[in-house]
């Protein structure tokens, strides 16, 4: 995990307004201190999720439960809806009911992280180049953006989304809102390589941390890491894990068990660093939870 109260607590500079406050010193607003809103990704940057469940219903009761998030849903076709999850009435995530195709091959529910790109063909085109592979080809999402899914080198998977009328999150600093992920792989110097080739991001140890844990810096922002490979189990392929900021790690998570999640990891917390806990939600779809040693 290495130094998430980097992202999860603050950044450098600023395009955004905190609710009741004028200062302007948090990018993007995927990290920052206090509740802030969101009206732009700036390319490279983390700027939707998405869970892909078995149940979504079931889904939609245990997240409302646990963040308190608020529910949306809009119909996509007979029985078949997409939802929109907000917090104070801003886009926090998304879900979606597994396709027969996907649960035919073997897919499991899952958060996809979605990221923020300028034109979603070019990016596309670029990974493929550069070691990827194209899961789906650029399409259209109506008039929302432009989309599409990769996978790296390594085997994890990830979306793009060039945005069109919807930028995507748009909240950030609260319980229940992204704040970092981690990608998990077996070759990190391969997709360190990869990812740089094609979002322009630079992997960074942190300051006196000798663990072998990469942050990943877009910009002048810290909006992930990645761990060593001597960390990597084997057992589950190469992926992105989300986290999500909430004020009392501990608490949540034995809510989260009652409510029907597994606990993977922790509570745990490191010093200077912050508490963290690794669940799987009732359908089997892993997240993190953190609370920063910043804060």
């Amino acid at each position: 995990m290495g130094s998430v109260h980097r992202a999860c607590g603050w950044s450098k500079q600023s395009s955004l307004q905190r609710f009741g406050s004028t200062e302007k010193n948090c990018v993007r607003g995927v990290y920052c201190f206090g509740m802030a809103i969101v009206d732009k990704h700036p390319p490279g940057s983390f700027c939707w999720i998405e869970l892909v469940t078995t149940d979504q219903a079931a889904a939609k009761k245990f997240y409302n439960q646990l963040f308190g998030w608020a529910i949306t849903d809009s119909p996509l076709g007979p029985d078949d809806f997409y939802t929109i999850f907000k917090i104070h009435s801003r886009h926090a995530a998304a879900a979606y009911t597994m396709r027969k195709d996907q649960r035919a091959q073997g897919v499991p529910a899952h958060w996809m992280l979605y990221i923020a790109v300028e034109n979603a063909d070019q990016a596309v085109a670029k990974a493929a180049k550069t070691g990827g592979v194209v899961v789906s080809p650029a399409y259209e999402v109506g008039d929302a953006g432009r989309m599409a899914v990769l996978q790296d080198p390594t085997g994890a998977v990830f979306s793009i989304w060039q945005s069109k009328k919807s930028s995507g999150l748009g909240i950030n600093g609260v319980d229940g809102a992204l704040c970092w992920a981690d990608l998990t792989t077996p070759g990190p110097d391969l997709a360190a390589k990869f990812y740089s080739n094609l979002f322009g991001w630079k992997f960074v140890p942190g300051e006196k941390d000798h663990s072998g844990y990469m942050h990943i810096k877009n910009g002048e922002d810290f909006i992930g890491g990645m761990p060593p490979a001597r960390l990597y189990s084997g057992k589950v392929p190469a992926h992105w894990l989300i986290y999500f900021g909430m004020n009392d790690v501990k608490a949540s998570a034995a809510r989260a068990k009652q409510l029907g999640a597994s606990i993977h990891i922790g509570p745990e917390t490191k010093d200077r660093v912050g508490t963290l806990a690794v669940l799987a939600d009732p359908q089997d779809a892993v997240f993190a939870i953190f609370k920063s040693a910043r804060k």
